[in-house]
């Protein structure tokens, strides 16, 4: 058994704006194990500002864990637990391995094309025609829940934005979900949250900065919109930590990104604890290729959530590895008799 790692970079189509600025490209590695003619490839989705892998040691580290790789993924995860989107990659790198086709890591009838995943269709910030434009479409292309990301523009102008879509469009047609990402300042979060109530809005993620738990539990009790949680779960490794987490603040929902909080097997550990609070939850890509992109919606379909996930991610690069997945609707798909592309890691398999 050997082991390799190569980084890609991923160019968007159109530059993504967020609250921490604007993306136009993003990072990913891959690991790819091999036996034969036997392989598996998993991807490590770096996004910069959120992910907390200890950047400076990164490849070092993905270097230790190829040349070790016969260690097996029980014993390397002890030593990368500070490197979630490593454990993700291996994670999944090995499940890729050991299935009797790559790509192929759970059986379903997603993957059969059978049966299809709802997703939200996401809404990058910019400037309000821009927005306007890309909400437009989204509906157009048959989306009943979109998520927009909000806290970069004048607060004014969200306001209008979301007042000119409910003109257009009542919470029957349209779900809005909103993404904060930490952008309000407690003093005024509670006056914002009912200011956006207005617009019938589904729920909010991460109003306010992550760990401040006693504010967060005020804004989960008092917001007239249902709030919830994402960077929070970020770093938190320590099951009580997460039991007190919940507990304590409360959410009305949490959303997993495996790539940013350890893994699959980390990810089951928080739907447990969520389903024991009776907290909602659904998952959202970190920004992967189709490679990460592949692994999750394939762990996803089995849990059997009814709720629109966010995975509406796999048509913003401009060279993404190509793979039988495809959106129409408003949900994801797979097609069984499309072939993945594998030329970015020919050389390691042939």
């Amino acid at each position: 058994m050997k082991a390799f790692y190569f980084k890609h970079v991923l160019k968007f189509k159109i530059p993504g704006g967020t609250s921490r600025g604007v993306l136009k490209n993003k990072i990913s590695w891959f690991i790819l194990i091999r036996d034969g003619e036997n392989y598996g490839i998993g991807e490590c989705s770096l996004i910069n500002g959120l992910s907390p892998d200890p950047i400076f040691s990164f490849e070092s580290k993905l270097k230790e864990v190829c040349e070790n790789i016969h260690l097996g993924f029980n014993e390397l995860s002890k030593k990368i637990q500070e490197y979630p989107s490593i454990l993700f990659g291996l994670e999944t790198a090995y499940l890729s391995y050991n299935n009797s086709t790559p790509f192929n890591l759970f059986k379903s009838n997603f993957m059969s094309g059978k049966e299809f995943i709802p997703i939200n269709g996401l809404i990058w910030m910019g400037e309000k025609s821009f927005m306007k434009n890309q909400i437009k479409e989204k509906i157009e292309n048959g989306f009943t829940c979109i998520k927009i990301k909000i806290g970069a523009l004048d607060f004014s102008l969200e306001l209008d934005l979301l007042k000119s879509i409910r003109s257009e469009y009542s919470d029957r047609d349209i779900e809005i979900r909103l993404d904060a990402n930490g952008s309000f300042d407690f003093k005024i979060a509670l006056n914002k949250l009912d200011e956006l109530s207005n617009f019938k809005i589904h729920s909010i993620e991460q109003p306010i900065e992550v760990k401040q738990w006693d504010k967060m539990a005020v804004i989960c009790k008092k917001s007239p919109i249902d709030i919830a949680l994402d960077e929070e779960l970020i770093g938190i490794n320590d099951i009580g930590e997460k039991k007190q987490l919940l507990s304590e603040v409360k959410p009305s929902y949490i959303i997993l990104k495996p790539s940013l909080i350890g893994g699959l097997k980390k990810s089951d550990i928080w739907i447990e604890l969520a389903n024991s609070q009776g907290i909602k939850w659904w998952s959202t890509s970190a920004l992967e290729s189709n490679i990460g992109l592949n692994s999750i919606s394939q762990w996803l379909f089995n849990k059997n959530t009814s709720l629109r996930q966010g995975l509406g991610t796999g048509m913003l690069y401009s060279n993404n590895i190509s793979s039988p997945h495809y959106i129409e609707n408003g949900y994801l798909k797979y097609n069984p008799k499309l072939q993945w592309e594998t030329k970015l890691f020919d050389k390691y398999i042939n």
